[in-house]
């Protein structure tokens, strides 16, 4: 073996060692990143959420109404309690 063949080896090396890291980098980020998406295929859509809510009596009518009036605008506007 000579000296640019060990040259080549160790340059190969390290730039093997650099692509799986960071495409290990890349992955743990993107799976991170997931669960704070605001609607993915397969989940319900939020109105479907608040739907459910109310029909299990976590939250009265007027509450419903409001989040619901919320979610249907651009969620500028606030209600007041």
């Amino acid at each position: 073996m000579s000296g640019w063949d060990l040259f080549a080896m160790s340059i190969g090396s390290v730039l093997l060692w650099a692509v799986l890291l960071t495409v290990a980098v890349l992955l743990i980020r993107n799976l991170g990143h997931t669960s704070q998406r605001p609607h993915t295929v397969g989940s319900p859509p939020p109105e479907q959420v608040l739907a459910d809510r109310f029909a299990h009596g976590e939250i009265d009518e007027e509450e419903y109404r409001n989040r619901l009036a919320v979610l249907r605008t651009d969620g500028s506007r606030l209600t007041e309690r």
